[in-house]
């Protein structure tokens, strides 16, 4: 017979794990970073925005919660060691990676410099990288645990915006390739693509109403609801899940396009 509620425990409580959770000095990332923490997870908020980042981690313990900012250029392998390490002395263990650091860039090809272009894959592909290499060894050290990249929906089509395109398409290849590599490890990967969703850093942005529209569900979507799935992704009780991308765009990804065909026909 199931045990429901060991079984409910599994998905929301992360009471002795570790976490790092890059891009998480405000927006969406914070608002992850403050789900686990709130689960029972120590979290080490990371950012290269350090104002934000420390005015948080200080809001955030003053709730009573187990959280640690550092400074972290995600392009940078020594920055992610002395990250890694710093985590090792604060609580002797990592359990769950969460890559959410992230910059776009809304350029068309046409206009768009190859130093432009390397910037964003910089930061949301090879900053994934080289999260995923240093820290899945140590995941590994205590049993294993979850890595979570926070890819997009757009990572399923052909966006206007080349290189954040690339860069999440990457992710979902990445997460694939991790995933094969570190399952006998018992460190699982897998990727969240969202669609879109509000936080205060784009709430009055001029594509919001065109892609309400678009979505089926008629909505925007909100960070906490991101975060929930990272918590699902990040929990236990998400065991047998690896290598797989969740979706969470309102139906977006599913057919939009074809659904605004069928409204604009009457066949809704």
């Amino acid at each position: 017979m199931t045990d429901f509620t060991k079984a409910a425990r599994a998905l929301t409580d992360l009471s002795g794990k570790t976490a790092i959770v890059t891009g998480a000095a405000r927006g969406q990332g914070a608002i992850e970073a403050e789900m686990l923490a709130t689960a029972g997870a120590s979290v080490l908020l990371c950012d290269v925005l350090e104002d934000d980042g420390i005015a948080l981690a200080a809001r955030l313990t003053g709730q009573g919660l187990d959280v640690r900012f550092r400074a972290l250029d995600v392009t940078c392998e020594a920055a992610w060691q002395a990250a890694l390490d710093a985590v090792r002395d604060w609580t002797g263990r990592l359990d769950i990676l969460v890559n959410n650091a992230g910059i776009i860039n809304r350029k068309i090809i046409r206009d768009m410099s190859v130093e432009e272009w390397r910037k964003v894959m910089d930061v949301n592909a090879t900053g994934a990288f080289i999260g995923i290499k240093l820290a899945a060894p140590m995941i590994a050290e205590t049993g294993g645990g979850s890595i979570v990249n926070i890819s997009s929906n757009s990572a399923f089509s052909g966006h206007y915006d080349p290189a954040y395109t690339s860069s999440k398409w990457a992710l979902r290849g990445l997460t694939r390739t991790a995933a094969m590599e570190f399952a006998q490890d018992n460190v699982r990967v897998n990727a969240i693509c969202p669609g879109l969703i509000v936080t205060d850093l784009n709430r009055g942005s001029p594509h919001l109403a065109p892609m309400i529209g678009m979505t089926p569900m008629g909505r925007s979507g909100e960070a906490d609801e991101v975060a929930q799935l990272v918590l699902f992704l990040a929990s236990d009780g998400s065991g047998f899940i690896t290598g797989e991308d969740f979706v969470i765009d309102g139906g977006f990804t599913a057919g939009a396009g074809y659904r605004r065909v069928a409204k604009e026909t009457g066949l809704l």
